[in-house]
């Protein structure tokens, strides 16, 4: 790399044309690979279900329930350097996002390594923890332990895709991730029941395959990253930016801490639903199951659009074209309500013979399950503007506000009338929970939008606000990273 000329050098720009076929073109790459990950997830369901029964299929929902907890802790430490790096971008300072790229990259991995040898060692005690049924422990212990020895490079292929995509690029890592759940899938049978030349290995094959898929790919993309001579590679003198800043390091984490919450809040809420929901027996438990794993689906446009406008935010605030921030706002909204409402239309319209899919002849399971639909499928749209509203924000750095408020809106309301609304309606109470806990999230997430100083926030100190005019990089020497404090408001 010529590092003579660094605020020339281009990578994906996302701070120019026009936004909403920028922001689409982004997007779909984005709700490609979650679309991917999630139909990886059902079909490896089906190869262990089917080839190593109920015990087995229990055995990896607990496993996948503690990779989910890992995976959500390290989630904001990764969103962090992303928004980073975009504003980086944006500002066509690239040495500044190479730096922001070697702290993050080794601190998110040295974190990945301690977390699964700590994993290998005390796995027993975690299941055990989590209550996994005695005739599961034995398999999910075989499971979770190749699992946790993944976890490294699971960890830092989602790094480095979430850098791609900050940088612009949302196109390679849905090819890499394409190629990991390939991988993944066509491996699950053959390493379970040991076809042709494989090994059988069981419940390991299944894990052993995601390990492969994972390892493969993160190497593949790291191997293409460097032939193409990728402009935040680390090669050279600038494999010594993998030596830790203090002052960055203490960026990534004090602002990826609360963005990694914001998961843990939304995953303790559905717990604390799921508990209530199963106190009204297996048929009601069963048919609210199908329509969560539906909603998953139904909430993939808005958590790719909310990636892609994050990216697209962060980049045009370290250029300091404020006047483009409320635009993309905008045309993220835009295609939510298009995009997430067509979706629910359809569930509404074709909502029995998808449900008759997974409650095969359970007739008042799928009575209960369109029912429950049809009360809080809608309200997901309203969610998908809250997601919209988040990433917004967050581009700047104000990453405090949206955990205040879903603390609020799906920790308390949510919860609270779920709970307590039982004895006025009893379970509908179940259901009318998500438009409560959604309408409080938008019109808290609106309000903030309007009234928040979130545009004079910095996550650097030279990063310019609404209002300053863009560093031009034309030999104004760089101030030390400093993380700025957040304000209760702002």
């Amino acid at each position: 790399m010529d590092d003579k000329k660094p605020t020339r050098q281009r990578v994906g720009d996302l701070t120019s044309g026009p936004i909403p076929r920028t922001l689409l073109l982004f997007a779909l790459p984005v709700l490609g690979s979650n679309v991917l990950q999630s139909l990886n997830g059902s079909i490896n369901a089906v190869w262990v279900g089917r080839f190593l029964g109920e015990a087995a299929l229990t055995a990896t929902s607990n496993a996948n329930l503690v990779l989910f907890l890992i995976l959500g802790t390290v989630f904001g430490i990764g969103m962090a350097a992303t928004i980073l790096v975009a504003q980086s971008v944006g500002a066509r300072d690239l040495p500044e996002a190479k730096r922001i790229v070697g702290t993050s990259a080794t601190f998110f991995f040295l974190v990945s390594v301690v977390f699964a040898v700590c994993g290998w060692i005390w796995v027993d005690a975690i299941l055990t923890g989590l209550g996994t049924p005695a005739d599961a422990l034995p398999l999910a212990r075989s499971y979770l332990r190749i699992i946790f020895v993944a976890v490294p490079m699971m960890n830092l292929l989602s790094f480095v895709m979430t850098v791609l995509r900050g940088a612009g690029d949302s196109r390679t890592p849905f090819v890499f991730m394409a190629l990991a759940v390939v991988l993944d899938v066509v491996l699950n049978p053959l390493l379970i029941r040991g076809i042709g030349p494989f090994p059988e290995l069981g419940i390991a094959g299944s894990a052993t395959s995601t390990l492969v898929g994972q390892t493969v790919s993160v190497i593949a993309i790291l191997i293409v990253l460097y032939m193409r001579k990728h402009p935040l590679r680390l090669a050279g003198s600038d494999l010594a930016l993998i030596r830790p800043d203090p002052a960055l390091l203490r960026i990534v984490v004090f602002k990826g801490i609360p963005m990694g919450l914001q998961m843990i809040v939304i995953s303790a809420a559905a717990l604390t639903v799921m508990g209530i929901v199963n106190s009204y027996g297996s048929q009601v438990a069963a048919a609210y199951g199908i329509a969560a794993q539906l909603w998953t689906y139904i909430q993939m446009p808005a958590l790719a659009i909310g990636a892609a406008v994050s990216s697209m935010a962060a980049q045009n605030v370290g250029a300091g074209r404020w006047d483009r921030i409320g635009k993309v706002a905008a045309s993220g909204v835009g295609f939510n309500l298009v995009l997430t409402g067509a979706l629910v239309a359809l569930l509404f319209a074709f909502d029995r013979a998808v449900l008759s899919l997974f409650l095969i002849g359970d007739g008042t399971a799928i009575d209960i399950a369109a029912h429950i639909n049809k009360v809080a499928s809608w309200s997901f749209i309203l969610f998908g503007i809250t997601i919209v509203l988040f990433a917004t924000v967050r581009a700047t750095g104000a990453v405090m506000p949206p955990l205040i408020i879903l603390v609020i809106s799906v920790l308390i309301v949510r919860t609270g009338f779920a709970y307590y609304f039982r004895s006025v309606i009893g379970q509908e109470a179940l259901w009318w929970s998500f438009p409560a806990g959604s309408i409080t999230s938008l019109a808290l997430a609106a309000a903030y939008y309007r009234f928040g100083h979130w545009r004079t926030m910095h996550m650097i100190e030279d990063r310019p606000a609404a209002g300053e005019p863009p560093d031009t990089g034309l030999g104004v020497p760089r101030q030390r990273a400093q993380l700025l404090p957040e304000t209760p408001n702002g």
